[in-house]
């Protein structure tokens, strides 16, 4: 049995999405205890339910502690199996996370798999389902894990209702991924999206981006395109998701949406995130490492990438797929600024 301590590192609820991949993928149990032990709600939340429900049905797993404000859990799996699957999270907690959660365990069992997911697509503290499709589901397809996804409404904060499906295709050898240098940029795109909210809003949003990276980076010489659109889908929300594509890698950038905020803001932040990324010279933005790493330690050879940003989340990740499988990782640059990381994979068995 496998003893993890939740608070460990930046001490979120990614210690026990991680520990719920991996023990599935390699078939062993965990104990974990101070879940979430810092966070201002400590304990497990709607969202890591329905990860924990997720992960328990496609593994027959034993579980006990799992119900809301626990602080510890147990999660012994038996056997993965593939299917169809819906889980609704009841709330606007993240479907992007509990999707992240079951890749691992569903691409390994020599079938395809589709989940349907109900709850939030663009909240805060997750990926937004236009950054897992167009920048996460992208890169791991280089390492050899394929995930088709579409999205039949949007679901914001408070009330969710979002609607997601995910296609993961059966994966057996996985690529090390090599990406030392971003190279140059060919182009940024994006979109500015209002929700059962006036147009204006999104035309504002993209507007204040375009205005932001066009005096930010004078001399940039790709075009940049952002399209405005509005939806009538459930719920009300608005958000600006802007991808940069280079010779060798994506990023990816949501500003969201929400009372009180000005458009122009929300604008303002994606830009402002793009504009640091394009400084560093880094391949990959600061979000995508942290939700590679258990990826790339399952392929045989050496991984590397530069990221614009060492994070806790990374560090935290690392650590505790160590606690699961050997591996050995090398980490250049200090938290909080760019830095090269080098991992030695050591495939499953």
């Amino acid at each position: 049995m496998i003893e993890i301590d939740g608070s460990f590192g930046e001490g979120g609820g990614q210690i026990l999405r991680t520990a719920l991949s991996l023990s599935c993928l390699l078939n062993k149990p965990f104990r974990i205890i101070n879940i979430r032990k810092g966070r201002k709600n400590p304990g497990l939340m709607p969202q890591h339910l329905t990860a924990v429900k997720a992960l328990q049905l496609l593994s027959d797993a034993i579980v006990s502690g799992d119900h809301k404000g626990s602080t510890e859990l147990t999660f012994s799996p038996r056997k993965i199996r593939g299917g169809d699957f819906s889980f609704d999270i009841g709330t606007a907690g993240s479907t992007m996370l509990v999707l992240q959660t079951a890749i691992p365990a569903l691409m390994r069992t020599g079938r395809q798999s589709s989940l349907i997911l109900r709850g939030g697509t663009h909240v805060p503290f997750s990926p937004s389902f236009h950054y897992v499709s167009e920048v996460f589901a992208p890169t791991i397809a280089r390492i050899g894990v394929n995930v088709k996804m579409s999205m039949e409404s949007y679901g914001f904060y408070p009330k969710g209702g979002g609607i997601v499906r995910a296609d993961i295709m059966p994966a057996s050898e996985l690529r090390p991924l090599s990406i030392p240098q971003r190279g140059r940029i060919l182009r940024i795109n994006g979109y500015s999206c209002a929700v059962n909210l006036p147009l204006s809003i999104a035309e504002r949003q993209k507007n204040a981006a375009l205005k932001k990276i066009s005096s930010g980076l004078p001399d940039l010489s790709c075009s940049v395109g952002i399209e405005a659109a509005e939806s009538k889908t459930f719920g009300t929300g608005t958000f600006i998701f802007i991808k940069a594509e280079s010779e060798h890698s994506i990023a990816g950038f949501t500003s969201l949406g929400e009372r009180g905020k000005k458009a122009e803001r929300v604008g303002e932040e994606a830009a402002a995130e793009f504009i640091e990324y394009y400084g560093s010279d880094a391949a990959l933005d600061p979000y995508l490492p942290d939700q590679i790493v258990l990826y790339l330690l399952m392929c045989e050879g050496e991984s590397i990438f530069t990221a614009s940003r060492i994070t806790d989340h990374l560090m935290t990740n690392l650590w505790v797929i160590g606690l699961f499988h050997p591996f050995e990782w090398f980490v250049e640059g200090e938290k909080g600024k760019p830095g090269r990381v080098t991992i030695c994979g050591n495939p499953l068995t």
